[in-house]
């Protein structure tokens, strides 16, 4: 079973009262253990034993989540309705593998190397996540509706254009994996290094 890295996407939206701009993103590291005393083992443990993602349910390498939501402030303005802020509070959250008892030398440094490489290729998801939540609130904060003061036809608006910018993120989070597990990527490599023992 060849596991690969999938990017979910988890987007809550919470309505409050108006905060302070400024924001930065909660990053969190989980890990599962695998086990082995080869590469090749290794790597069939993390066939075995990585996190479940999407509808099918298949497993990954190494898994990239986030939880999103806004604190957004809707203001009626004569006949319009004009969102005067919104501040995200953003959770991304790294799931990797991770050993469950000491390796030999040769094979430490094989999974140093394999491990530090997979954490920078989920840095990249996380960093799409950051740019995407970064563009929504650019659309977001000013966005005026006329004709809407029950401010109802704005949270209609905004959720199509969060959509859009949302459906890019995805769409760009594929097309890296593409190339990452694709002939001769970056992750493609890093396996065959540590099946390889290199």
């Amino acid at each position: 079973m060849k596991p690969v890295v999938l990017t979910s996407l988890l987007l809550t939206c919470f309505l409050a009262s108006p905060v302070q701009a400024g924001w930065k993103p909660i990053e969190k590291v989980e890990t599962y253990a695998v086990s082995g005393q080869t590469g090749l083992e290794l790597y069939t443990s993390i066939g075995e034993r990585g996190p479940m993602v999407g509808k099918s349910k298949h497993r990954v390498i190494a898994h990239t989540n986030f939880k999103l939501t806004w604190v957004r402030d809707y203001q009626p303005r004569g006949d319009a309705c004009v969102l005067a802020s919104a501040r995200p509070k953003l959770i991304i959250t790294y799931t990797l593998p991770k050993p469950n008892g000491r390796l030999p030398a040769a094979v430490q440094k094989s999974w140093e190397a394999f491990s530090a490489g997979l954490a920078a290729h989920e840095k990249v998801h996380g960093d799409t996540i950051v740019d995407m939540v970064r563009k929504i609130e650019s659309v977001s904060v000013g966005l005026t509706v006329a004709g809407d003061p029950g401010c109802s036809k704005i949270r209609t608006e905004l959720t199509r254009r969060l959509a859009e910018i949302s459906q890019a993120q995805r769409q760009a989070s594929r097309e890296f994996d593409q190339v990452e597990f694709g002939q001769g990527g970056n992750m493609q490599l890093l396996i065959v290094n540590l099946l390889m023992g290199r």
